[in-house]
């Protein structure tokens, strides 16, 4: 059997987008955690995953528009502790196995740990998308024998600590340069290259200006030829530039969402599927109207 044999048979497929497509893929958040910083405790409580709403939201979120469906038993928020892998598997396993096996779109797993993957592929997921671009011991060889796509992030630090003062030489470099590294060191350990994308981790160890100076430049950051996803929704970013609560920011999202569509960004990560959908629906019929040159001044 060969490096895919881990991955159930009949989940469904990822086929990555090719890079700066527009419309990007549309990937919705399913947060199965108690704790995280905008849904925490409405998609799983202290006894684990609330499968009907889980199901019923997941639903919904497909209705809207999503093209894929990200999973994640952790979260990953300035400030969250650890979580214990037996509460990883336990939150993620019976959702991503419910999901693969009723929705015709391919289901990711945001995880960092080994274990998790391998479970999860089991499963039937069909993407990887790690904070730690794999970075945990034994995370890439796992990666590689379940043959599923993987998108490798950029984070300064863990996030308990992450948005405690962090500091750049130059942004823009430090980060592709990470990226660049990760996606050679995956290839080296065997894994194939256009099964790879990449995402700058906005607000991951990034103040506000480090989050603009990467959204302007998104184009500049990805190794050639891979895919870039961004994370922007609800994001402590939205709230600095706009002063809205986190339940509050869907206009701020949206319009982060579409700005990195436009700059390039192939996979959009976002809780508001609809309204997202619908703007990039929008722009789509209108015509994608400012020049390079208009957004270069931005």
């Amino acid at each position: 059997m060969g490096v895919r044999a881990a991955a159930a048979a009949g989940a469904v497929l990822y086929r990555l987008p090719v890079p700066g497509a527009f419309p990007p893929q549309v990937m919705a958040i399913l947060n199965i955690t108690p704790d995280s910083f905008s849904d925490g405790g409405r998609l799983c409580a202290a006894s684990g995953p609330r499968l009907g709403r889980v199901i019923d939201y997941a639903a919904r979120c497909i209705e809207a528009g999503a093209d894929l469906l990200d999973v994640g038993g952790e979260s990953t928020r300035p400030g969250a502790a650890p979580v214990a892998v037996a509460d990883e598997l336990a939150r993620v396993i019976p959702v991503v196995e419910a999901l693969a096996r009723r929705f015709p779109v391919p289901v990711s797993v945001d995880t960092s740990e080994p274990l998790v993957m391998a479970a999860a592929a089991g499963a039937g997921a069909a993407m990887i998308n790690d904070v730690r671009a794999l970075q945990r011991p034994g995370a890439v060889a796992a990666a590689v024998a379940t043959g599923l796509a993987v998108c490798l992030m950029h984070m300064r630090g863990e996030p308990a600590t992450m948005q405690a003062d962090p500091q750049y030489r130059d942004v823009i470099a430090e980060v592709g340069e990470f990226l660049a590294a990760r996606v050679a060191a995956c290839v080296a350990a065997g894994m194939d290259h256009d099964r790879l994308l990449v995402d700058p981790g906005f607000g991951f160890g990034k103040n506000l200006d480090h989050n603009l100076a990467l959204l302007r430049r998104l184009p500049d950051i990805a190794p050639p030829g891979v895919p870039v996803l961004v994370g922007l929704s609800r994001k402590r970013m939205v709230g600095e530039l706009t002063g809205r609560a986190v339940g509050q920011r869907i206009h701020g999202s949206v319009a982060l969402a579409l700005a990195a569509a436009l700059r390039g960004a192939a996979v959009v990560r976002v809780h508001d599927v609809a309204a997202t959908v619908d703007a990039l629906k929008i722009w789509t019929a209108v015509g994608r109207l400012p020049s390079p040159q208009c957004l270069e001044r931005a």
